[in-house]
């Protein structure tokens, strides 16, 4: 039976409390977040002034939006028992606001900007105490390939929070969300797949599994790797040992990674560097700074080599660059 208020597109479907009267928000709102979240007992406060949730499919997977009032969702033992959707795990990032989170004799507080995932297996607890925002991946269990011990291990914990992979995915999961309902199916598939493949690697880094023995994990680790130059190319000291060093392996393994790029770790670097001084010299502040100091303040240390790494790369000298872009109209 369809509630009111309810919007069904294909494969989307949009619950929004907008347009009700305020005399059945209350109704609907909880109607609605346990339609989507399945077996799952749900209070929500005695007024509800705002509340609305997207889902659409994203080849097996399921990305969901919500955004609303201060509620409570608790899945019991008893609801587990009785539900059909305990074959999936809910991988969920907080946009705005804060949440708790009960799962497996751990409660845990999140703020905004958190990647966290619960088990729909067991039973699990998420008090919401102010407006907030979530963008949701639901996959199946199987797709991480975890044992079962290894599942309550990750849960009710923030993912990846303080390394470059698990920095690296949130954004990543925001877009999918935001973008699930453009693609078509074989797309959608494709990147689904990719997707949760860069999760379970997240996961797997979590739990501290030796990631160069899983699949797809090489091509998962460069990623990792390349995040993590993108974040140091400041640095002078940026080298195939330090960074061999900071990922606990061997410089020739870092050397046979970045062999899947066609390219060697040094001249990757040296990449990015120059895009990032391409980008600042062709900035509106561009002038401000001597290209020099630009050159210095993205790694390089000789500009004379600057200066003719830029050309073979551009076909422009770093000076030529910047004053044509300076001639361009400023937004």
């Amino acid at each position: 039976m369809e509630i009111p208020g309810t919007e069904r597109g294909g494969a989307a479907t949009h619950y929004t409390t907008r347009g009700l009267p305020a005399s059945r928000r209350r109704a609907y709102w909880r109607e609605a977040l346990s339609r989507t979240f399945g077996a799952v007992d749900m209070k929500v406060g005695d007024e509800v002034e705002h509340g609305a949730i997207r889902t659409s499919l994203l080849g097996p997977l399921q990305a969901v939006t919500v955004e609303g009032d201060p509620h409570r969702a608790e899945r019991t033992r008893r609801l587990v028992a009785g539900s059909d959707n305990d074959e999936y795990v809910v991988v969920k990032l907080l946009s705005h606001g804060t949440v708790r989170v009960e799962q497996d004799t751990r409660e845990t507080c999140l703020g905004a900007g958190t990647l966290f995932m619960y088990d729909m297996a067991r039973p699990v607890r998420l008090t919401v105490p102010e407006r907030f925002r979530t963008k949701s991946l639901v996959l199946p269990r199987r797709a991480l390939g975890l044992s079962e011990s290894d599942f309550r291990r990750i849960t009710a914990v923030p993912l990846g929070a303080d390394t470059p992979l698990g920095r690296l995915v949130p954004p990543l999961v925001s877009h999918l969300v935001d973008s699930a309902a453009t693609y078509q199916p074989h797309t959608g598939g494709s990147v689904a797949a990719r997707a949760t493949s860069l999760i379970q690697t997240l996961v797997e880094e979590q739990l501290g599994f030796d990631l160069q023995d899983t699949p797809d994990a090489a091509r998962m680790t460069l990623l990792r790797i390349q995040a993590h130059i993108g974040e140091h190319l400041t640095d002078r000291d940026l080298t195939p040992e330090a960074i061999a060093r900071h990922h606990h392996m061997s410089v020739r393994y870092l050397h046979k990674l970045f062999e899947l790029e066609g390219v060697t770790v040094r001249r990757w670097i040296q990449r990015r560097r120059l895009e990032e001084c391409r980008r600042a010299l062709g900035g509106r502040e561009a002038r401000s700074r001597s290209i020099a100091a630009v050159a210095h303040h993205w790694g390089f240390a000789n500009a004379a080599h600057f200066s003719r790494s830029f050309r073979d790369a551009y076909g422009v000298s770093p000076r030529e660059w910047r004053d044509a872009a300076s001639r361009l109209p400023q937004p």
